[in-house]
């Protein structure tokens, strides 16, 4: 074996087409004729610089046979290698041209640049200026598990190179099930832009997208292009197809503009922006379509932003509006979005200092209102002014001070100003194994009432101290669970409240309601929400928690058991509101759940009122992941103090809810949720799909039913081809299933489980 070393300057080519291929994927259809321009989105990051070659790196050469002259040009022949710093050339021939700097390399050609891999029959390179090329090449690209062949790869230099008649997938077979064909490809990684000429995206070996000519970056940079066409289905307006176009204005914000036949309604045209900047962000989005169902314009808006001015200086705003009341049912995907009837239009300013903060608003609301259950539409703020101030361990006391002032408008109902000031003083005492915190609040609180009847008064004032001690212990031992080691607490509390009763029966209800009553209402000296009610109260909370806890921290099981004792009956209440609390007591409140397996997990809470022998509310929940991606959850909900949403009013509720992902062969999982309604015998919400999953590409189907109105539901139906590194085409169902189904993992991921180790 014969080596020799020489000194030179190489600069390295960054090729990288994986990058290139995973923009691609964006163009629209296999018939579209138009020039396309593809990016990569903003969420994605930038790709990490591959550092550049040492220029003082040696040459190693090495082969069985070598022969020349050493000064000029060196033949080497059986099991030749050249290497250079991140370079690596391999072939059974070579002939080195020293004075040029370049290689020439026949027969079972390997080479290495960077993290990249190529093989061909016949490659030349220049290790100075990084030109060459190699013949009938394959490669595979280190970074993201790209791979492919070509008729011909030209490296033009360092940062340029041609690419005739070559394929790219992401998949390891031989025959891959997926794979993109260009007749060539212009790269020029100086730039980080490429050109493809006659670009086909084939599926199972037939075209399913294509362009005869695109633009797209090589790395994560975004870039201003057409996105991936989603395709879809609801029972509101059919088939639809949109095809995104996006806008790359500058480094800091963007433009897309989303097209969308919808097949029943007609052409809907929609844009969104978003901006960021040091000291401010935000969105906007905006669509409108002249609906050939109803005949009419209809659009919706939608702009979210949030500003530092100065330091400690913050303004925001949240604004959405809708041409109509079925505009978010009729043309929305999501449950949340087809159920919001209320859209918030609020605007803030606020400055927050080290132990004090102010902020000033002004909020209001456009009502959708279903006409079939109509509900009345809340108070605008018109404005609100909030102080709030904190000072803690000041001689062991903290204080805490909120002032706020509020003009409540709606239409010709009563409104007005309300003003109030809370002071509270409390001093807590924590040393390990207990804690006692005494607490003092006076609260203060005037009304001035515009729109009232005739001869009512239109000033009110409240003044009302209450005082509070809330205790607790802690006790710990040793004990185990299904043979485990573990630490058993046991945590008992007790929570007493004195407020004195003042008569607020002529007060207004601006924002107030009955809290729910839960563990952590239970602990607050107030059990409305709002401040246009403040409860009497001689009562005392008792409540007891154990827990089974792992030296990790992992918590095993939790049980507690409370409930509210009355010293006196509470006469304050708001009309309209309900309770089941009767006598002296309020009704029970239990809790169990916890990761009692690795396997399984439970959560249920009961509400039992003693005085009328039943359960209020309850919650009964079970979960059994058995291995990753095989998930069951069964629920059973009962509340017979649920307020419809749809009507207003009181509307016992009763549903089982079942839902779970669980593999039906090797390759084809199914995703389901069925939310049932017992009294109705209905079903309120729903989810069916399947998802297989081949080694390269996963296939999903995905039927969500979700309701837009008191008697009206839509179904959305998803349909989606996942070609792994690459890209996505269809409609997107994932936060469909992600929120319809716990505990689900994406197939397309590797195995994990949520729980530890039992």
């Amino acid at each position: 074996m014969i080596r020799f070393s020489k000194s030179f300057t190489e600069r390295t080519v960054n090729w990288r087409l994986a990058r290139l291929f995973s923009s691609a994927m964006v163009v629209a259809s296999a018939s579209a004729l138009l020039p396309l321009s593809v990016h990569a989105q903003m969420s994605l990051p930038a790709a990490t610089p591959v550092p550049a070659q040492d220029a003082d790196a040696p040459v190693n050469v090495s082969a069985e046979q070598m022969t020349g002259r050493p000064d000029r040009q060196v033949n080497l022949d059986r099991d030749v290698e050249l290497v250079k710093g991140a370079t690596t050339i391999k072939a059974d021939k070579a002939e080195y041209r020293i004075i040029q700097d370049e290689v020439e390399a026949t027969g079972h050609v390997w080479m290495r640049r960077l993290q990249d891999q190529y093989t061909g029959d016949r490659a030349e390179m220049n290790m100075g200026t990084g030109s060459g090329y190699v013949t009938s090449p394959t490669y595979l690209l280190g970074k993201s598990g790209g791979r492919g062949k070509a008729e011909r790869i030209d490296f033009l230099s360092d940062d340029e190179a041609k690419v005739t008649q070559g394929t790219y997938s992401t998949c390891e077979a031989p025959d891959p099930d997926w794979y993109l064909r260009a007749s060539t490809m212009d790269l020029d990684s100086g730039r980080d832009v490429g050109t493809m000429h006659g670009g086909l995206l084939y599926f199972k070996d037939v075209p399913i997208l294509g362009s005869p000519w695109m633009s797209f970056p090589l790395s994560g940079e975004r870039k201003s292009g057409v996105l991936p066409p989603t395709i879809g289905m609801t029972t509101n307006g059919g088939a639809e197809i949109a095809v995104p176009y996006y806008f790359n204005l500058a480094p800091n914000y963007d433009l897309t503009l989303v097209p969308k036949l919808i097949a029943r309604r007609g052409l809907q045209l929609g844009a969104e922006t978003r901006y960021m900047g040091e000291t401010y962000s935000g969105s906007t989005n905006v669509e409108g379509i002249q609906d050939r169902v109803t005949g009419t314009g209809r659009y919706s808006l939608s702009s979210i932003h949030n500003q530092t001015l100065a330091p400690g200086l913050q303004l925001a705003w949240n604004l959405n509006k809708a041409s109509d009341n079925d505009y978010p049912s009729d043309f929305s995907h999501s449950i949340t979005g087809s159920t919001q009837r209320l859209l918030a239009r609020n605007v803030s300013l606020s400055y927050s200092s080290t132990y004090w903060s102010v902020t000033g608003l002004v909020s209001k609301y456009q009502l959708l209102q279903d006409v079939d259950a109509p509900i009345t539409k809340p108070y605008d703020r018109v404005p609100q002014i909030t102080f709030n101030g904190n000072r803690y361990d000041i001689g062991g006391f903290d204080f805490s001070t909120t002032a706020d002032f509020t003009r409540f408008a709606s239409g010709d109902l009563v409104g007005g100003d309300r003003a109030y000031v809370t002071q509270t003083v409390s001093y807590p005492i924590i040393r390990p194994g207990y804690f006692i915190t005494p607490k003092v609040i006076l609260d203060a609180t005037s009304y001035n009432l515009t729109n009232v009847t005739a001869g009512q008064p239109t000033s009110f004032s409240r003044t009302l101290p209450t005082l509070s001690l809330d205790s607790g212990m802690i006790f710990e031992r040793e004990s185990n669970l299904l043979g485990r080691s573990m630490t058993q607490t046991l945590e008992p509390r007790l929570f007493y409240v004195r407020t004195p009763y003042r008569d607020q029966s002529q007060f207004p209800v601006f924002d107030s309601g009955l809290s729910d009553f839960n563990f952590a209402q239970i602990f607050t000296e107030n059990r409305f929400v709002g401040h246009d009610r403040i409860s009497d109260a001689n009562q005392l909370t008792a409540a007891v928690t154990s827990r089974l806890i792992e030296e990790n921290g992992l918590e095993r099981l939790r049980a507690a058991v409370g409930q509210r004792y009355y010293f006196v009956d509470p006469k304050v209440d708001i009309t309209g509101t309900t309770t089941t609390t009767l006598g002296s007591k309020s009704d029970l409140l239990l809790s169990l759940g916890g990761q009692i397996t690795r396997e399984f997990s439970t959560d249920n809470t009961v509400q039992y009122s003693e005085t009328l022998r039943q359960m209020v509310r309850s919650t009964f929940g079970i979960r059994w992941q058995p291995a990753p991606k095989r998930v069951l959850n069964l629920q059973y909900r009962l509340d017979r103090t649920y307020i419809n949403p749809y009507t207003g009013v009181l509307d016992p509720l009763r549903q089982v809810d079942v839902s779970g992902q669980w593999p039906i062969t090797q390759r084809i999982y199914a995703v389901g949720r069925l939310n049932y309604s017992i009294p109705d015998r209905t079903v309120a919400e729903g989810l069916a799909g399947f998802e297989y999953k081949a080694d390269c590409w996963v296939f999903r189907v995905v039927a969500q039913r979700i309701p837009t109105s008191s008697t009206k539901a839509s179904t959305g139906f998803f349909i989606q081809l996942e070609l792994n590194g690459f890209s996505k085409i269809g409609s997107n169902p994932m936060e469909a299933i992600k929120s319809s189904v716990p505990g689900y993992q994406n197939v397309n991921l590797p195995d994990t489980m949520t729980g530890n180790n039992f």
